[in-house]
This record gives structure tokens, sequence and C-alpha cells, in this order.
């Protein structure tokens, strides 16, 4: 059976490792007393496998955890085990895609770097409909609901998180679905970067390499759990956890941040290169 490894499986598991290392057991031990596998464990300790309330409770129990940190846990537990919103969308949304919906959905801040195509939260309905189905490997009867589950993503502005993205010009110019939908893709571009906590700033391609020339990638922050780093290709997607990998990330963040053009030029940029498809439109209708 599938699992998505959620922002709350993953506060779990943090929160399960700091019991045991008070307690001073490592996760055999407890696949002994309790009579798991030593792999399970490890599994529920990351995140990355269900976890009943009653291992939990176990668990807490052999580590003599009472109180306050004992209920919230427990209350953990119930809320990692709750189907996420993700689900309305459909049930062939790809196991990579609603994990990184549930974290996109709990984060506090986010940045990215977007290559090759606009960033699935700031894609109108048309931009992602000419995307998604022109990927070979989606059925023609998913694309709908890929659509909804992709404009969907736009909620997250509505909460009180940080968003930061940078986005090479060649992703503005390339004209997905034609000169209109680019048209209206790039003025929704600009109504979204004048929101509050929005921040989207253009790397021109007269800056040659840059430092996210390797590929595209999501950075999210959290409340109580570590930075991941979310990357994505055709057959498979990586979260990225490890102290290297987001530290790795954050300097590639930082030249972005010296490379790229301020918010103010990005904005006269992407007006420019969206009067250049509006013009184009109206001399292919005429």
């Amino acid at each position: 059976m599938e699992y998505v490894t959620t922002v709350k499986s993953r506060e779990l598991g943090e929160g399960l490792r700091r019991v045991l290392a008070a307690a001073g057991l490592s996760g055999k031990e407890v696949a002994d007393q309790l009579g798991w596998t030593p792999p399970d464990v490890s599994k529920m300790l990351n995140g990355r496998r269900a976890i009943r309330e009653t291992q939990v409770a176990l668990l807490l129990g052999i580590c003599k955890v009472r109180g306050a940190e004992q209920r919230r846990l427990l209350a953990l537990c119930r809320e990692a085990n709750r189907p996420g919103w993700y689900q309305q969308h459909g049930s062939h949304l790809p196991l990579q895609l609603r994990t990184l919906l549930d974290h996109e959905d709990k984060a506090t801040a986010i940045s990215a770097f977007a290559g090759n195509l606009l960033p699935g939260a700031l894609q109108t309905a048309d931009y992602a409909r000419a995307v998604i189905s022109r990927i070979v490997n989606v059925p023609a009867e998913e694309v709908d609901e890929r659509v909804a589950a992709r404009v969907a993503r736009s909620a997250i502005f509505n909460r009180p998180a940080g968003f930061t993205y940078f986005v090479h010009e060649f992703v503005l110019r390339l004209p997905v679905g034609g000169a209109e939908v680019m048209s209206d893709q790039l003025h929704h571009l600009l109504r979204m970067s004048v929101r509050p906590r929005i921040s989207l700033r253009v790397v021109p391609t007269s800056v040659g390499a840059h430092a996210g020339i390797v590929g595209s990638f999501i950075f999210m922050e959290f409340a109580e759990i570590k930075p991941v780093v979310y990357l994505e290709s055709e057959t498979t997607a990586a979260f990225l956890e490890e102290d290297e990998e987001i530290r790795a990330y954050r300097r590639i963040i930082g030249s972005l941040a010296g490379t790229a053009l301020s918010e103010g030029q990005s904005r006269e940029l992407i007006s420019r290169v969206a009067l250049e498809q509006f013009d184009l439109g109206e001399d292919q209708h005429g």
C-alpha cells in the first residue's frame, strides 16, 4: 500500500526520535522490546510509514513519556493519518505530487527556482492545461483533475507564509499554449507579483550560467520540522532532507538572489514580454 509522507508524519517522526534519544534507546532496542522489525521502526521514525496510535502509545510507554508531550505526539499521529486535502482532486494523482501538495500547504516559507516552466502555484488554468496535456505519460482522462489540482495550489497564497520565486527569462518567452495563453499568464504573474509576501524575480538570459542552472527546485521551510527540498523529473521525485543538501540549496538561493533582477525590474521585463505576446496574438488574429 502506498503511503504519503506528510508534514505531520515527518513532525511525528522527529518527535519520536527525540523521545528515543532522551530515553537512551536505539531503534533496534525499541524493535526488540516491542517485537517490531528494525526497518519498520526506522521508517516510522523518518515519517515514511503509516503508524497507528496504539503503536505510538506503546513506544511512548517504554520511553516513559507522559503528560503534555504524550498528548501532543498522539494527536500528531491522528493528524498524520487523516486524508489530505489533495484527495478532493481525484485518486489518480501520483504519490510524489500528493506529498508535494501536503508540504506546500504546511510550509511557512517557500523559495523556488523555475528554469523550464512557471511554478505550478503561479500557473493559470489554460497554461496548466497546455502543459499537462502535452505530457505523454499522463492519460487523457486524468488531465482535468491534474489541472484542477495544480490551479488549487494557488490557495497557499492565502496563508501567512513567505514566497520567493526565481524564474528564468526563458520561461517567460516559451510560448506555452500560444500567444493568448501566454499573454494572460504573464499578466497573471504581474498581478501576483504585487501581492504581499510574494517576491517574483527574473533571472535574465544575459547573465549566462547561474547557480540554478542544474535544474528547478522548491525549497520549503516549516514551523516544526527541518526544511525540505523538492526535485522532480518525468518518472521520479526526491525530497532532500540531509543537512548538507539543505545548506547546498541555501547557497544556491543566496546566489540567485544576487543574480536575479530586482522585483521592479522583473515586473518591467514581464510587462514587455506580455506586450510582445499580446501583439503576436493580435497579428495571428489579423
